[in-house]
C-alpha cells in the first residue's frame, strides 16, 4: 500500500529484508529490474522504502529470489498490513524486535533516549549490560541471555560510524546511583559514561532526583528522527517492545523530551555529578 506518511516501521522491514536477499543471490538491481521487466528505479525503490510497497510485486520479487515459504509469508503480511501504524511485540527468548531496532537505528540521524532505571543501552559497558540483562531474563537460558548481551554491544558499532546519528541521552539520576554488578561495575560503567561524553555527537544530561515528579515516571523511551522518514518512538517493557509510528505518541515523546530537557541538569553540571557519583562506587 502506498501512503503520504513516508514508510511505516513494517513496509522498512520488508525493505530492508529483500535488500538482503537479493545481496545475498549476489545479484545487482539492475538484473533483478531486467528479470521481472522493471525499471531500475522501481527495484531500488522497493528496497530503500522511500515509497509504498504493494503485494503482487513483493511476491513477484520473493518468487524470483526465492525466499524461503516462511519468510514469504511473514513479509507479505507485513506488506497487507503496511498502512497499519505502530508495531508493538510480545514474546519471549530474544526480543523480535531487536533486529528491527539495530536496523532502524542505523538509519537513524539523530536519536533522544531517556532512561529512569538503567543506563542507555547505547552506552553501556559489557560487564553493566550482563548484569542487567541476566537481572531482567528470567526465564532466559544462559545462551539466551548472552546472546542478549552481544546483541546490546554490537548495537554500540553506530556510534563509531563516521555518520552515524547523533545521541542525546538524558538519565535519571537513580539509574546511576544503583549499584549494578558486582563490585567495580559500576564505577566502570560511570567512566565510561564520562569517556562517552567526549565525543562530538553524544551529549549526557542527568535528570536529578530533587526535579521530583515528571512526565518521565511514566518509562524510558527512544525517539528517533530520519532525514527521508518520519519520526519513530520505541519503547521496551516488560518482554513488550515496539515502534510506535502515529503523530499523537511521536508528538508526545517530543514533548516529553523538551520538558525532560528543562528539568536536567546542564552537560557540564550532568558529567560533573557522573564523577561525583562514580568517586562514591568501589573500584574492585
Amino acid at each position: 500500500m502506498v501512503n503520504d506518511r513516508g514508510a511505516s516501521v513494517r513496509q522498512r522491514r520488508v525493505s530492508a529484508e529483500l535488500r538482503i536477499l537479493r545481496q545475498a543471490k549476489d545479484l545487482t538491481c539492475q538484473q533483478v529490474a531486467d528479470a521481472l521487466d522493471w525499471s531500475v528505479s522501481k527495484v531500488s525503490r522497493m528496497e530503500t522504502g522511500i515509497r509504498g510497497l504493494f503485494p503482487d510485486d513483493v511476491a513477484a520479487l520473493l518468487g524470483y529470489l526465492e525466499a524461503p515459504s516462511k519468510l514469504r509469508e511473514q513479509l507479505l503480511t507485513l506488506v497487507r498490513e503496511g498502512d497499519k501504524l505502530n508495531w508493538i511485540q510480545i514474546g519471549r527468548g530474544i526480543p523480535s524486535d531487536w533486529k528491527d531496532l539495530v536496523r532502524i537505528e542505523n538509519e537513524a540521524i539523530a536519536l533522544y533516549n531517556y532512561e529512569s532505571q538503567v543506563v542507555p543501552g547505547l552506552l553501556q559497558t559489557g560487564d553493566y549490560a550482563t548484569a542487567v540483562i541476566r537481572a531482567c531474563s528470567l526465564q532466559h537460558a544462559e545462551g539466551a541471555a548472552s546472546q542478549l548481551v552481544r546483541t546490546r554491544m554490537g548495537r554500540q558499532a553506530l556510534l563509531s560510524r563516521y555518520n552515524g546519528p547523533s545521541l542525546d541521552v538524558i538519565i535519571d539520576e537513580m539509574a546511576l546511583r544503583r549499584p549494578i554488578g558486582e563490585p567495580g561495575v559500576m564505577h566502570r560503567q560511570l567512566r565510561h559514561l564520562l569517556n562517552m561524553a567526549n565525543r562530538p555527537r553524544i551529549n549526557i544530561r542527568v535528570l536529578p532526583f530533587e526535579v521530583g515528579a515528571h512526565p518521565g515516571l511514566e518509562g524510558a523511551f527512544l525517539l528517533l528522527e530520519f532525514d527521508a522518514q518520519p519520526p519513530l518512538v520505541h519503547q521496551n517493557n516488560r518482554g513488550t517492545g515496539g515502534f510506535l509510528e502515529e503523530g499523537r505518541h511521536v508528538a508526545r515523546a517530543k514533548l516529553e523530551w523538551r520538558m525532560l530537557g528543562s528539568m536536567a541538569l546542564s552537560p557540564e553540571d550532568s558529567l560533573r555529578l557522573i564523577a561525583e557519583i562514580a568517586g562514591e562506587m568501589p573500584t574492585c
